[in-house]
């Protein structure tokens, strides 16, 4: 097994990758009178109630007022937008071979595409709120970074990191459902420890490092760097960030194809 395996078996299952992926999306807002409005709204609502919060309620941090109240907001959303993509995925990857566990039992199906459905169908909703981002920070500084054009080079090996983290935790849900127990007490405690209601820069200099421990912090950092501060992220940051990215989708995608024999089983 190479690095370019996981990606030639995806393109081998491509058909079938694509109609679940638009299956899960026509589901999510069927019934509903305005329909996709709704994944448009929603990001609105929230980034409108944290600019009103924090121009009137909270007030701005004293490291952030330089910035302003609007630019703020910005900054916590796109936090939200990282963190919330990451914690979709958490909440749900331990279950996602029990909640298709007929048809993996039924059929010869290939369980490792519900890692790749799961993070697209969950990519699609954070690139609509990535744009109600960018609308709003258009029309409120006039202009776009131009560091923003390279926001795939950040998006992609972040979108590799979520595909392990889901390999990795479908494997482990598949034998036991108190890892999704498990995620839903964890992951609202580490909402905490990652840099979105502050930046790295307001942590003690002294704790600095453990806080680029978290894969997603440092995500975080990057993106903001990009598209609200107009600079490059740190080449030390970002490399040691998309290594540890691409070695935890090769290597959790190594483990979950090693037992994928015994999840008809115990599933």
């Amino acid at each position: 097994m190479n690095l370019l395996t996981p990606f030639e078996n995806a393109w081998q299952y491509r058909e079938l990758i694509r109609a679940v992926v638009r299956r899960e999306l026509a589901v999510r807002f069927r019934g509903s009178i305005l329909g996709w409005l709704w994944a448009i709204f929603g990001p609105l609502v929230m980034l409108s109630a944290y600019t009103v919060i924090f121009s009137s309620a909270v007030g701005v941090p004293a490291s952030a007022r330089g910035a302003g109240v609007g630019t703020y907001a910005l900054s916590i959303f796109a936090g939200l937008i990282v963190f919330n993509l990451f914690s979709e995925l958490a909440y749900r990857s331990p279950g996602l071979l029990h909640e298709h566990a007929n048809v993996i039992k039924k059929s010869i199906f290939p369980s490792e595409t519900l890692a790749w459905t799961a993070t697209i169908r969950a990519g699609v909703y954070a690139l609509i709120s990535l744009g109600v981002l960018l609308v709003f920070e258009l029309a409120l500084t006039r202009w776009l970074p131009p560091t923003s054009l390279l926001l795939p080079f950040v998006v992609a090996p972040f979108f590799l990191f979520l595909l392990g983290i889901s390999w990795f935790l479908m494997a482990l849900g598949s034998f036991t459902r108190d890892v999704a127990h498990l995620m839903i007490s964890i992951v609202p405690v580490f909402m905490f420890a990652t840099p979105i209601f502050y930046s790295i820069e307001d942590v003690p200099p002294n704790l600095r490092v453990y806080a680029h421990l978290n894969p997603i912090g440092n995500y975080v950092e990057m993106i903001r760097d990009l598209l609200l501060l107009d600079r490059l992220p740190g080449p030390l940051l970002y490399a040691g960030t998309v290594g540890g990215s691409i070695a935890v989708f090769f290597y959790s995608y190594r483990f979950f194809m090693q037992y994928k024999a015994v999840f008809v089983d115990v599933i």
